[in-house]
């Protein structure tokens, strides 16, 4: 079992930066590749970004590659998501993901936080 709590949303004005944080517990979080979705108001939950076990290998959305950055401490059982350039359509419910498989776009993941808020004002 994987527990994971978000955190680091806010209220942002656009062009400024957000980093958020995902906490993970128990001892197993360097078997799990990470991921960030998000969901806008009146809109499906997407794929933002995804990162390997070891950290190795990452890929993004198209609407925020070059923008963000996803990483992973597992010595701290966390991953990051540095928000750069922010867009007023980038306003979302943002959740991490935990999944066995790297293919975390397209898969279902195993376990789902709750989400954190970010909000960015024009």
């Amino acid at each position: 079992q994987v527990q994971l709590v978000e955190s680091g949303g806010g209220l942002v004005q656009a062009g400024g930066s957000l980093r958020l944080s995902c906490a993970a517990s128990g001892h197993t979080f360097s078997r799990y590749a990470m991921g960030w979705f998000r969901q806008a108001p009146g809109k499906e939950r997407e794929f933002v970004a995804a990162i390997s076990w070891s950290g190795g290998s990452t890929y993004y959305a198209n609407s925020v590659n070059g923008r963000f950055t996803i990483s992973r401490d597992n010595a701290k059982n966390t991953v990051y998501l540095q928000m750069n350039s922010l867009k007023p359509q980038d306003t979302a419910v943002y959740y991490c993901a935990a999944s066995l498989s790297f293919n975390i776009a397209t898969m279902p993941p195993d376990y789902w936080g709750k989400g954190t808020l970010v909000t960015v004002s024009s």
